[in-house]
């Protein structure tokens, strides 16, 4: 019998049907029997061992051996036909045609135009926002002044799970430290609502239209947890709305204190918020089911104004050490373009020592007592700055622990480190959230708006109340203290008379155990 198989369809193509090493049609041909393929002027043999059909853009790659008969029997020509060949190899024995069935054991290679095509186009349109992205970096405003404006305008933004608790408690914290100002009508909080995932699937956005046009009526903004779903979550994929804001707000460095004055740590990280494996995060290409392609960004203004922070800090701090941290040996384009930049930018701080590490082994060394306690200042890429801190904020205590600052030339947002929590909330738990992660965050805002003083008073009352004092203790249940007793705990010990004191006895003896 004949099998005709007409080649006019790749997209017909049969997919792979037997897991086995032996032939799927073997009882379906005889000897004798014939294959004819159209068009065979389409195909054509791959230099190798292994006679290889092209048919409209499909391999064939079959473990035939006798690929000098397989040349000859599809050559050129019109309606040619295959009488099957006795042939050393797999099917030695076998004498007999077969039906176009592909067996696991052959590969199958798909080169599809179309879909090249059109990753082709979307590649190009990523391209064309992320080049007019750079001109308008080329053209950045200067640094707000805070202490020129008549007033400071603070939002105050839950988010999701936890995030309305521990914002709160925060909150009550802020408002004790600048009530002087408040009152005199030189600060306004305001409370901005939409971050919740509910609002942000309704209308399909990372973050509201009329939620982020009130985020920029605001100057500084405390925001809470926000829930970004992932794979397996009832919630649709969309952007994840710390990304977006930094993204919308220009908020290029995303700055990380990490504190633990025992063991001699006193780091501060300068991770680039804008660009690197997150800039188009969400905008990946699955060229085919079986390839997806994610993008990493680097651009030289981007890259040279997080490293100038870093540097910048490192030199009016007098900490005089910055370490830039990437994987340029294997990442050579991106993460060799942000080594470089790093190595310009140096000659402008001569006073500043640097050097550089890889990603890899610096997560290692965080974890040496021989080496951690010498670093200072850490400015890195956008993915490598959000494992890592995580690594160090458990150094200090876990993330619940750890602030973050998140800064741009015009905006500037202060959050906690870690998620949503959404079981704490489904189980009842949410009061007993720990806030000292927001509460850092409001330490790092008032030292970004210059109330510096207070900034260290709450630092000072925080490493009492969380590291050494432990009056009260946060334990995510009942067992502990809620987020609004440990608030008020905080409030307590910031106004010591004595904080100053009692801190430095407090460091003193720790370092002297460790020794």
């Amino acid at each position: 019998m004949d099998w005709d198989y007409p080649l006019s369809d790749p997209y017909a193509f049969p997919l792979p049907c037997c897991r086995s090493g032996v032939h799927p049609c073997r009882n379906e041909g005889g000897p004798g029997d014939r294959i004819r393929v159209f068009p065979p002027s389409l195909m054509r043999r791959r230099a190798g061992p292994y006679p290889v059909g092209y048919g409209c853009g499909i391999d064939i790659v079959h473990d035939i051996g006798d690929a000098a008969g397989f040349k000859r029997r599809f050559g050129e020509g019109t309606g040619q036909e295959w009488p099957s060949p006795g042939h050393p190899g797999l099917f030695t024995s076998v004498t007999h045609s077969f039906k176009i069935t592909i067996p696991m054991k052959w590969t199958i290679n798909m080169v599809d135009e179309k879909a090249i095509e059109a990753a082709q186009k979307q590649y190009g349109e990523l391209l064309r926002k992320q080049l007019e992205r750079v001109e308008r970096l080329k053209n950045e405003p200067d640094w707000t002044d805070y202490s020129k404006l008549d007033k400071l305008i603070i939002g105050v933004c839950g988010g999701d799970g936890i995030g309305p608790y521990i914002c709160n408690d925060a909150r009550k914290v802020l408002e004790f430290l600048l009530a002087d100002k408040i009152a005199a009508g030189k600060v306004e909080v305001r409370n901005i609502d939409g971050l919740t995932i509910e609002r942000r699937v309704e209308v399909m956005k990372a973050i509201p239209d009329d939620t982020m046009e009130e985020l920029k009526k605001c100057h500084v903004i405390l925001k809470g947890p926000t829930t970004t779903p992932k794979k397996g979550d009832p919630w649709p994929n969309i952007e994840s709305a710390n990304v977006a804001m930094r993204k919308e707000l220009d908020l290029f460095a995303n700055i990380r204190p990490v504190s633990v004055p025992e063991l001699g740590i006193n780091w501060r990280f300068f991770r680039e918020n804008t660009e690197g494996s997150y800039a188009v995060g969400s905008n990946g290409i699955n060229v085919t089911d079986d390839l997806a392609i994610d993008y990493c960004v680097a651009t030289t203004q981007g890259t040279e104004r997080i490293l100038r922070a870093g540097f910048d800090y490192a030199k009016k701090s007098g900490a005089n050490y910055v370490s830039v941290i990437t994987k340029a040996n294997i990442i050579k384009t991106t993460d060799g373009k942000f080594l470089n930049i790093a190595e310009k930018v140096a000659k402008d701080y001569p006073e500043v020592r640097w050097d550089d590490w890889f990603i890899d082994i610096t997560t290692a060394k965080l974890l040496d007592p021989a080496r951690r306690s010498a670093f200072r200042v850490f400015v890195l890429p956008n993915l490598y700055g959000d494992i890592i801190t995580d690594e160090a904020a458990q150094i200090q205590g876990g993330v619940g622990t750890a602030g973050s600052a998140n800064i741009g030339k015009r905006y500037a947002m202060f959050e906690a480190i870690h998620g949503s929590a959404p079981r704490m909330v489904d189980e009842g738990r949410a009061k007993y959230a720990d806030p000292c992660s927001m509460i850092k965050a409001v330490a790092m805002m008032l030292e970004h708006i210059g109330e510096v003083e207070k900034a260290r008073k709450l630092d000072m009352a925080l490493d009492v109340c969380v590291q050494f004092e432990k009056r009260l203790v946060m334990t995510g249940r009942d067992t502990g203290a809620t987020g609004e007793e440990f608030a008020k705990y905080v409030i307590e010990t910031v106004q010591r008379p004595d904080l100053e004191k009692v801190w430095k006895d407090y460091v003193d003896a720790a370092a002297a155990k460790q020794q």
